[in-house]
This record gives C-alpha cells, structure tokens and sequence, in this order.
C-alpha cells in the first residue's frame, strides 16, 4: 500500500507529454494503480522535483523506495507513486551496449548515486514542455538531453541486424521466425538460436515486446480498441489485452483514459 500521510504536488497543466522515437521513450505522465510490467528496455524512473520517492517491487521482492529507480530489460516489477506525475525513460536494449552505459544503469533497483542524472531528467522535461506545442522534438537528441553524451550503439551479427532493423521498422508486421530465417538464408533452428544469442531474448519474446511498446504511438487516437488491436497486429482484442496488461501492468482501456491530456510527440508528428 502507498503511503497516504504524504503530500501530492498537483499536476500542471500541459505537465503531461510522451515523446517516441524508434529506440526511446520518454513519458511525463500519470502511473495509475500499475501492477506487475516488464518491459524490453532499460527503465528509468525519477520523481518531480520535491515529489516523494517512487516505490518499486522487483520480482516479487520486498518494496523500496527512491528518487531514481532502474530496472534492466526483461525484469518484472511493481512501481508506485504518490505523486500523479512520474518521469519515465525507456532505453531498447537492441540499441544499445549494455556494458557501456553509465555506471548507475548497472543496478537494478533504486540508486543514491546520481543526483547529477536525476536533476538532468528533470531539466530535460521542463525543456522538453519549453518546446512542447510550438516544435516537433527534431531539435533535441535524445542522449544528449538526458545523458549528457550518444550512448554506445548495440553490435550485432549483420543477419540478426537486419531482422532487428525489420521488426522495429514495422512491428505490427506478420513477420514470423520462419520468414525471418528465410530472410537471411538461416534454417529455422539456426535463425532461433542465434537470435537468442544475439539479443538475449528469444525471437518470439523480442516480437511480442515490439508489438506491445508500437501501443504508445496510438494513445491518442480515437479508434476503438478493437481496431487499435488490429493496427498493432494483433489477432484481436482479447490477446491485446492480455498482452498489454503482462507489459504494462495495465489494462489498454486504463492506458488510454490516462492519456487523455497526454501531449505526444511522435518522431515529427505531434498530436496536442
């Protein structure tokens, strides 16, 4: 349970906003009563300046508490806020080398280390809703605003690169680990061994994170979730749901009712 003798700052107006582009996220926005996520990116969660510290349950475990919380790709866990603003960056895995990203991205859990780090999430944020409304994000690179420096891109074997690239050009797409195979002249068994190898991730896992994170681009838009569903590839809407809820902790519905004042800026198209 949170906590409820602390105090809540109020969201601003225009506070809210997300921006995607094909291998980050960054979201200011409401957590909801979230339940279990994992995600297949490196998560980053920080507290508003003067909000108190976000709570995180990691695989079951006992709950912690910090302004910084990290949790590495593919690892389940809980987070609580009593703030209705939280500041969330989301890093692919397939983007970048793990082993050279900043020394604080190693841990997993909350980290006292880096109020450097934190107070450039937050600066980044007030400059981000500076230029939110007037300008796509085009101007800003992503590593720089919030890590100071370009992070070490991830190296693959040019085989899984190019399925890697396909995916996440289109991860709506039907591609499938036999047409990904047959893609890079690999047999099956071969293609499913060194994608796993390769990503750390089996080749169905990789898809179906894939497919959940394209949700966020649609957030805003005013189709049903049936048809949401089926823009985003799935069979329908009952798969869609339980899948989202297993990434996000959330049901679609809850995803979409939170973003409703949410400004999205979508790798040049901005949806106010």
């Amino acid at each position: 349970m949170q906590d409820s003798t602390r105090s809540a700052r109020p969201v601003k107006r225009g506070e809210r906003l997300m921006w995607i582009t094909t291998q980050r996220v960054f979201y200011a926005g409401l957590l909801g009563a979230a339940g279990e996520r994992t995600f297949g990116g490196h998560a980053v969660y920080v507290t508003p300046a003067g909000a108190p510290p976000n709570r995180i349950c990691i695989g079951g475990g006992a709950w912690q508490e910090g302004e910084l919380l990290v949790v590495p790709p593919q690892v389940p866990h809980q987070v609580q806020s009593t703030s209705p603003l939280i500041l969330n960056l989301l890093i692919e895995a397939d983007s970048v080398d793990a082993g050279a990203l900043p020394s604080f991205m190693h841990h997993c859990g909350p980290v006292e280390d880096a109020p450097a780090f934190v107070q450039r999430v937050r600066d980044g944020h007030a400059r981000l809703l500076a230029a939110s409304g007037r300008e796509c994000f085009s101007s800003f690179d992503f590593d720089t605003l919030f890590f100071g420096a370009v992070l070490k891109p991830r190296a693959f074997d040019a085989r899984i690169r190019e399925v890697v690239d396909r995916i996440n050009a289109d991860p709506a797409g039907p591609a499938s680990a036999e047409s990904c195979a047959a893609l890079v002249h690999l047999s099956f068994s071969r293609f499913l061994h060194l994608f796993k190898q390769e990503t750390g991730v089996p080749f169905r896992a990789f898809r179906a994170w894939k497919r959940a994170r394209s949700l966020l681009r649609h957030v805003r838009e005013s189709s049903t979730l049936t048809d949401i569903a089926l823009d985003t590839g799935y069979p329908d809407s009952t798969h869609f749901s339980h899948s989202i809820r297993q990434v996000y902790g959330l049901r679609p519905s809850d995803i979409f009712a939170g973003s409703r004042r949410l400004a999205l800026h979508d790798a040049g198209r901005v949806v106010l």
